[in-house]
């Protein structure tokens, strides 16, 4: 089972610049148009969480049917969902078998997910 050095690791074989504020969870900079990708180990999983935008007042309805689509359609891991008043992206991965390149993949589809959709969801941040 991995640890909390594994993931140190990986954060460094990355090259990604990372905070540690409490025990067990990582702040992740140094990525292209992403700078508040939390990661947290969580008993047996390792949980990526990022932050995306606030949900609009209006057009919530259509921003709702986006995100449904993008995850059904785009989203290689992880998916979009609602926590509080914000779109987030998740995903989690079992420690028991997490290994460099699974661990890699996620943080890359993440981001690549914040960056290649931006043009569909700015609509909405504008409408906020």
């Amino acid at each position: 089972m991995k640890t909390a050095a594994d993931v140190q690791a990986y954060l460094m074989k990355m090259e990604l610049p990372s905070e540690e504020p409490r025990e067990n969870t990582w702040m992740v900079g140094g990525l292209d148009g992403l700078d508040n990708l939390v990661i947290t180990l969580a008993g047996p999983v390792l949980v990526f969480r990022v932050k995306v935008m606030d949900i609009p007042a209006h057009q919530r309805e259509e921003l709702f049917r986006t995100l449904l689509e993008l995850n059904a359609t785009e989203m290689m891991h992880g998916a979009y969902g609602i926590e509080g008043e914000s779109v987030v992206i998740m995903d989690a991965l079992q420690l028991e078998n997490l290994d460099y390149n699974e661990f890699a993949a996620t943080v890359d589809d993440i981001t690549l997910a914040v960056a290649s959709h931006h043009g569909r969801l700015a609509k909405f941040r504008e409408a906020a």
